[in-house]
């Protein structure tokens, strides 16, 4: 569930490379001082060559994501490599303006320049060519991964997915979870050259290491991004420890003492996802006694006999309900939604914006069931923010911060209330108030269960990025993260040689993650902010946006300004408020909060980190 970020440019962006640097070059040669009208002058021509570039950067990502072949991988590094050549040259040469008194467009894009890069290469070419093939290797040994017993039989990542989700015997979760991490030990040496080269590389930026690198671009300094993110975590870790503790009671009734320590951390293997991330897989086995079981989406969406392009235009029309035009027919007819069989892909869901205009598309191996048609909602979100913001300057085509854009298709997904599927015609009738506790407990084990996950992942980057973790550490170190945050452990002893973090997508990707936990507590407050606006005015989680034109206006207005302002304006557009705040999670869970306080009395909650 990610917002694809542009990698590659082909080989016909060196011309902008050469017409770019060129264009800060004479100056410098001169020793001349950097003026405003040179600094206009070099974004004026960096945004247009950019943004020609665009275009074949993303034909280019979506081909490799697509077809998965020794050759595609190998162009796929070919043009990375460009791409960061250039993104680097670009950064370097902005940097001569510093100091300047400027314009607030010329000023922030300036900034933003600098910051464009995710993994930005060492001015070394052949250091830059060696770090876009680690990068593309690591990307390929994701996406065609395979657990393949000595018996046969291999397995890729949905298969094995669907076994942790269903299963309910702990070998056989066990054997998929140990399976898939079968692929990962073998990145681990990639991910070490990773690491230094992509350090290497910030540091000729002008940053101590690619963490700090990646926390400068919240429109805050990096240690108060980092103390941003504990603040937050501090607002809703309370209600996690409650969920917490009763699904681990409840785990440890169905399998017992052995597998489950009642004052311990949970094992991974048994919540019903192949990372722990989220828990609404085993929702079954913990629900509320009280209160009905709420309904099964997947059922009722298999019910229905819908296919992988309906599931897409249920979404859709959810968009077009507030006010925002159909999506085109090109994303109809080049998105990938179903796993073809005569070639390997990368499944994980992605949306992409092929021509920074109308050419938008998502890739995903849908399978009809409740968590892809959430998915799905996530995944159009970026598409529907994408198109909104194509009226900005090249360099203003994205989210306020990156937590914006993962946030908005999930404010949308939080209005799949029973009453809306009643709309649509999945569900019969809306069950009784008396329901809403199974609803909240499943959302929760969605919603809740993924907080402390999506801080972890880059807490565990950044101690890496700066060599608080070695290569040696990792494995442990990642480990010891998701005991401290989730309460979550390994089933069985991990070693050294082990790599657990790089069966995670986001890992092998070089995607930041931060941006899942903002947009967890983002799309409550989006929610909760567009819920007034359409004038309703009862319990937060009975709340459902759809048809709405109202909010839908205040979202417009809130995407289209891409990012050409700071996101606390941005926020503030939507909200009213400046500031980040995880209040409204509490206020949608308050009912199950109560119940969950009930059900632990005289349980033992908590659990010992081990470190």
């Amino acid at each position: 569930m990610t917002r694809h970020v542009p990698i590659p440019q082909m080989l016909s962006a060196l011309l902008p490379l050469l017409l770019l640097a060129g264009c800060a070059a004479p100056a410098a040669e001169r020793g001349g001082k950097a003026t405003a009208a040179e600094a206009s002058a070099f974004l004026d021509r960096a945004e247009a060559d950019l943004s020609q570039a665009q275009v074949k950067a993303e034909r280019a990502g979506w081909v490799q994501a697509t077809y998965i072949t020794y050759d595609t991988e190998i162009i796929a590094a070919e043009a990375s490599r460009v791409h960061t050549d250039l993104g680097v040259e670009l950064a370097t040469a902005a940097r001569r303006f510093d100091g300047l008194e400027l314009p607030y467009d010329e000023a922030r894009k300036l900034k933003l320049l600098k910051l464009a890069l995710t993994l930005p290469a060492p001015s070394n070419e052949a250091e830059s060519a060696e770090l876009a093939q680690v990068a593309a290797q690591l990307q390929s040994m994701y996406g065609s991964g395979k657990y393949c017993p000595e018996g046969g039989g291999c397995r890729d990542l949905t298969e094995l997915s669907r076994t942790m989700a269903e299963s309910r015997n702990p070998a056989e979760l066990l054997e998929a979870w140990r399976g898939w991490r079968t692929v990962s030990p073998a990145m681990k040496p990639l991910y070490e050259r990773y690491v230094e080269l992509g350090n290497k590389g910030a540091r000729e930026l002008g940053f101590a290491d690619l963490g700090e690198m990646w926390r400068s671009k919240y429109d805050m300094e990096p240690d108060a991004f980092a103390a941003e993110l504990d603040r937050l975590w501090q607002q809703v870790a309370p209600l996690y420890e409650a969920l917490h503790c009763h699904v681990r009671a409840e785990l440890n009734r169905r399998y017992g003492d052995e597998v489950v320590d009642p004052a311990g951390p949970i094992p991974a293997h048994l919540l019903g996802n192949m990372w722990a991330q989220t828990w609404a897989n085993v929702y079954d086995l913990v629900a509320p006694a009280e209160g009905g079981a709420g309904y099964d989406l997947t059922e009722l969406l298999r019910k229905k006999g819908l296919d992988e392009v309906e599931m897409v235009r249920y979404g859709e029309r959810f968009f077009t309900s507030l006010g925002f035009d159909p999506l085109p027919e090109t994303f109809w007819q080049r998105s990938l939604f179903k796993k073809p069989r005569d070639r390997e892909v990368v499944c994980h869901a992605s949306a992409w914006d092929i021509d920074n205009v109308e050419d938008l598309r998502i890739k995903m191996c849908i399978e009809i069931n409740a968590e892809d048609f959430s998915t799905i909602h996530h995944e159009l979100g970026h598409n529907f923010y994408q198109r909104a913001y194509n009226h900005q300057p090249p360099l203003y085509r994205d989210s306020a911060n990156d937590g914006f854009h993962e946030a908005v298709g999930d404010t949308i997904a939080l209005s799949v209330t029973p009453s809306y599927l009643v709309q649509i015609g999945l569900l019969d009738r809306e069950p009784p108030p008396d329901s809403d506790l199974g609803y909240l407990l499943r959302m929760a084990l969605d919603k809740i269960a993924f907080l402390p996950f999506g801080l972890l992942v880059d807490q565990w980057r950044w101690k890496v990025f700066s060599g608080e973790l070695t290569p040696a550490q990792y494995n442990d170190g990642w480990w010891q993260l998701r005991r401290k945050y989730q309460g979550v452990d390994a089933p069985i002893p991990r070693a050294a040689a082990d790599f657990d973090p790089g069966a995670k997508y986001h890992v092998p990707s070089g995607t930041p993650y931060s941006r899942y936990f903002l947009a967890h507590i983002l799309q409550f407050q989006f929610h909760r902010a567009l819920c007034r606006a359409a004038g309703y005015d009862g319990p937060l989680h009975r709340c459902s946006i759809y048809g709405s034109e109202e909010a839908g206006k205040r979202l417009q207005a809130m995407l289209a300004m891409g990012l050409s302002r700071p996101w606390p304006e941005a926020l503030e557009a939507l909200t009213g408020q400046r500031e980040m705040d995880a209040t409204a999670i509490v206020d949608y869970f308050r009912p199950l909060l109560d119940w969950l306080e009930e059900q632990n009395a005289g349980r033992t909650c908590g659990w010992s980190s081990g470190a």
